[in-house]
């Protein structure tokens, strides 16, 4: 049976569909399922391209480790990736006092990614593969305007929720 969540920019009211990929990362797709719903501010990305995401706590009992993997992320693509205090405590990620991750010691950031030309490449650390976990099946065009509005209007105060949707 497919497993569905929805993906939510809460103050601008948008959502959009995605299937779990339960058959090619299934210990990611088990990990978020679990843990859901998970909600934190919206961040857009700044290497990726057409990305949004937010910074969570670990969740996983087990990590999933990689599964799935790719540095060309595609629209619709959900991605899991888990980084620590050397992943993303520097100057050049621009996270301010209160509006980034509270503890950078272990992270876990869910992306959506909602346009072509992705390359999940980072001056910093190099590469950062991302296990794809979903993919949006539904209300990819209205979340892609809204996140080109975040691009341009800015990500404060927007809050990204990842939800149980239901299941076929």
């Amino acid at each position: 049976m497919a497993r569905y969540i929805t993906v939510t920019l809460e103050s601008r009211r948008v959502s959009c569909t995605a299937r779990l990929l339960d058959d090619e990362a299934p210990r990611t797709a088990a990990a978020v399922w679990d843990a859901l719903p998970l909600s934190g501010q919206v961040f857009h990305g700044k290497y990726a391209r057409n990305e949004i995401y937010n910074l969570v706590p670990a969740f996983a009992r087990v990590e999933p480790g990689k599964e799935n993997t790719t540095v060309t992320p595609i629209p619709g693509d959900l991605c899991y990736f888990a980084f620590d205090a050397n992943d993303l405590a520097t100057p050049s990620h621009g996270y301010e006092s209160g509006g980034g991750p509270k503890d950078l010691s272990h992270i876990i950031d869910l992306a959506l990614f909602y346009g072509r030309n992705n390359l999940l490449i980072n001056g910093d650390q190099g590469w950062v593969p991302g296990n794809v976990f979903g993919t949006v099946v539904d209300g990819l065009a209205e979340m892609a305007a809204a996140c080109q509005d975040i691009w341009m209007a800015g990500a404060r105060g927007e809050t990204l929720t990842y939800a149980r949707s239901h299941e076929d």
